[in-house]
């Protein structure tokens, strides 16, 4: 019976070319406006590292004076450099790491490239395995080359091919601002995006290229990037030394199951009255431990005028599912001869609403197309602009299936009530209008 209700849901379109056109016009520009924007919210608030989001947590700590105390408020984004080094030395947790952005010149041996600069990532051993970052060649460093500020670094393909070219660059020379360091690894392409560990040196767009341990760039004294927060009465000459209270480091740490989250939870609490009985923090404990997601959450990593813009666009997207209830309402009225003289044949109600079902449902399969298109420009419009996120506004498998889903989706929808009043036309009416 499908096809036979697909065969006349063709014919009733060759019929009314100028409504059926306007139909798939109105489903199409609501289709493309919502799945535009539906798919920049979708790849800015999607999962970075899926596969252990919820193993990955990030630590807070309140080490600020009593001035302005209030209890419930939030403790700073980022770690002293002091406890983050500390919380590393302990190590409570399956993997941990503490690390902040920095950048700096590229010395390359020979006369055939000029010095340019890179963006860096300062951090320690676990970084890797905790992250899930891939190996092209090489490895990571060990906790001894933390230890022993050893002169290494793990770089990317792509800075290992612009500086060596198919070689591997594995055990080779790199020169950052004048220093000598051994290259013991190359990672794979790697842009997890948006950028969880360090939302402070840009969050949908990093330019990472070359990463060092933080205790050798604390000891060569390698630029840093990021935010910075300075707090108490202290004079400050040198916010990065390791007593200052100065808030600019990332802590992150790997829990194997909610009972060792709960239990690391306790480990903050604890270890923040141990440095309120020391002298060091002010604050009763005020600590956090939030897993990617909720870092994200919390951090309000989608921009605004994203969730706004999709919103408005759903909206739109209503308006003209009316106009299309409209349509379909007027071309079944407007058939109502028809459709009493199959009643009188001996056709139900309901495969009368099947039949009105089916026609629009192939609306939204056209509409479907034609949106997929516009929401196609969309993205490519999108892509033009200058926002850090622009270049990742692409339509993936699961986006291209959810334009038709939703396009049939809405268009059945727009097609209950139509359906409805043309199969409660009643048959002994057009028998009596012969």
């Amino acid at each position: 019976m499908f096809g036979y209700y697909l065969n006349l849901a063709l014919r009733s379109f060759r019929r009314n070319r100028v409504l059926t056109a306007l139909m798939v016009l109105a489903i199409a520009l609501g289709i493309g406006a919502s799945m535009t924007t539906l798919t920049v919210f979708h790849v800015l608030s999607g999962d970075p590292i899926p596969q252990k989001s919820d193993r990955l947590f990030y630590v807070q700590l309140d080490p600020e004076t009593r001035d302005g105390y209030k209890p419930g408020d939030e403790p700073q984004d980022q770690l002293t450099r002091f406890d983050a080094e500390e919380l590393l030395r302990q190590k409570q947790g399956k993997r941990q790491a503490m690390m902040t952005g920095g950048g700096g010149v590229v010395e390359p041996a020979g006369n055939k490239l000029k010095p340019f600069t890179v963006g860096l990532r300062y951090t320690s051993a676990d970084f890797f395995a905790m992250f899930d970052v891939p190996f092209l060649r090489g490895r990571a460093w060990t906790g001894g080359d933390d230890d022993g500020r050893a002169r290494v670094t793990v770089v990317t393909r792509e800075l290992g091919q612009k500086l060596f070219g198919d070689s591997d660059p594995v055990g080779r020379e790199l020169r950052i601002d004048g220093h000598a360091l051994r290259i013991v690894g190359v990672i794979d392409d790697w842009k997890p995006a948006p950028h969880f560990y360090d939302l402070n040196t840009g969050r949908y767009d990093s330019d990472e290229q070359a990463f060092v341990p933080i205790s050798t760039a604390l000891d060569l004294k390698l630029g840093r990037n990021g935010s910075m927060n300075c707090f108490g009465r202290t004079i400050v000459n040198d916010p990065t030394a390791q007593n200052v209270p100065c808030s600019w480091m990332q802590y992150w740490v790997e829990l194997e199951s909610a009972g060792d989250a709960a239990a690391y939870k306790r480990y903050l609490d604890n270890y923040s009255e141990q440095q309120r009985s020391a002298g060091r923090f002010e604050r009763p404990a005020n600590t956090r431990l939030r897993n990617v997601m909720e870092w994200l959450e919390y951090r309000q990593v989608v921009p605004g005028d994203v969730r706004l813009q999709m919103w408005l666009a759903f909206a739109f997207l209503v308006v003209c599912l009316l106009n299309t209830v409209g349509l379909l309402l007027a071309k079944f009225l407007r058939r109502s001869g028809e459709i009493g003289v199959r009643r009188a044949l001996g056709a139900s109600r309901m495969e009368i609403f099947k039949q009105c079902l089916v026609e629009a449902g192939t609306v939204g399969v056209a509409g479907g197309a034609l949106g997929l298109l516009l929401a196609l420009l969309g993205l490519w419009a999108v892509r033009q602009r200058p926002a850090e996120y622009a270049q990742l506004a692409h339509l993936d498998g699961g986006m291209l299936a959810l334009t038709f889903v939703l396009a049939i989706g809405a268009s059945l929808l727009a097609g209950l009530l139509p359906a409805w009043r043309a199969m409660r036309v009643p048959p002994a009416l057009q028998l009596k209008s012969q």
